[in-house]
């Protein structure tokens, strides 16, 4: 699978044998570039988990955040971390061609470990219902009790649906809200989810619970409307709903700056640029391509102490391995 690759990602929820063994064909003399790929929190909430991961014939790390870069770089890492945010796959996540009825909010999500249930009912589920709005939900993990705080609040749950459909779920809804997870909010400011991306990239307007986007990846106030309290997400849920003009301008500036700074083939050049630091300089450009699998674990011993995480659960996400190339990506 990899044998003929010019370029192996690995994700970080793959088993820590499987991260090994790669690692050790690399060093057999595998003559593919190796990177680590990390897009969740467990280098905080779990560091004795992730340092558990061989790492040591890896040629670098692919951080989804710059605060996480910053973890592994105290790791030894050095300059061979980069900062690699998610984005928008432009291909599936986009408008509608043809604009229908709008109705109520919407939230897809997965409950996790409840590392963010105070969250929730702050900021979704209440204001919802006070702002006399319609919410449907779809995910996996609510357990029964988490199904009966959705029914107190008028909110309908919808069970599992396929990342795919995101779009014409987005499509029949006034708004969206972001709320992030605990971590992302207090230890790693700067990251947001990855459907924030995929929401503005479908044009539904978007308002975020408290988040400091630490690295300006968005506009503020300008594609998204941020609330600081319950309070104000119930006003801000009351002007999208009454204010067409505010709906449409949230729409088009997210649509901005999404097609002008966050699409796959923004991320793609991006990767790009940063294997063309490594040496020898991979051929991709006519080569095998790109083999990403899922991947984590760092090089060196941590140099410095790792931050004590919140009190809250893991929140785990899995990652599907996927191929990627310039031509798919524009």
């Amino acid at each position: 699978m990899i044998g003929d690759a010019d370029l192996v990602i690995v994700h970080e929820w793959n088993d820590l044998k499987l991260v090994s063994r790669i690692g050790h064909a690399r060093a057999m003399g595998g003559r593919f570039t190796l990177l680590f790929h990390d897009t969740h929190h467990r280098a905080v909430s779990e560091p004795a988990a992730m340092q558990a991961y061989d790492l040591n014939d890896y040629d670098g790390v692919l951080a989804f955040g710059e605060t996480l870069a910053e973890v592994y770089r105290g790791w030894g890492w050095g300059n061979r971390v980069w900062v690699w945010h998610e984005a928008a796959d432009l291909r599936r996540f986009q408008p509608s061609a043809q604009e229908g009825d709008r109705e109520g909010l919407v939230w897809i999500g997965n409950w996790g470990d409840g590392e963010r249930t105070e969250e929730l009912e702050r900021f979704l589920f209440r204001p919802a219902a006070e702002a006399a709005l319609p919410l449907d939900i779809y995910g996996v993990r609510y357990p029964d009790e988490t199904r009966a705080m959705l029914a107190r609040h008028g909110a309908r749950y919808h069970g599992w649906a396929p990342n795919a459909h995101a779009p014409e779920i987005f499509a029949r809804h006034l708004a969206t809200v972001h709320v992030p997870r605990r971590y992302y909010a207090s230890i790693l400011p700067g990251i947001p989810t990855i459907r924030v991306f995929e929401a503005l990239a479908c044009g539904i307007a978007l308002v975020s619970a408290p988040w400091n986007d630490a690295e300006l990846l968005f506009r503020p106030g300008t594609d998204y409307l941020v609330a600081r309290d319950g309070a104000e997400m119930t006003r801000h849920l009351l002007a999208i709903r009454d204010d067409a003009d505010l709906r449409a301008s949230l729409v088009a500036h997210g649509l901005e700056t999404i097609r002008s700074r966050h699409s796959c083939a923004h991320r793609v050049d991006e990767l790009l640029a940063i294997v063309a630091g490594l040496k020898p300089p991979l051929p991709l450009a006519g080569g095998a391509g790109v083999a990403l699998l899922s991947d984590t674990s760092p090089r060196a011993q941590p140099l410095s102490p790792v931050p004590a995480p919140p009190a809250s659960g893991r929140g785990a996400q899995a990652t599907t391995a996927h191929a990627l190339n310039t031509e798919e990506a524009a």
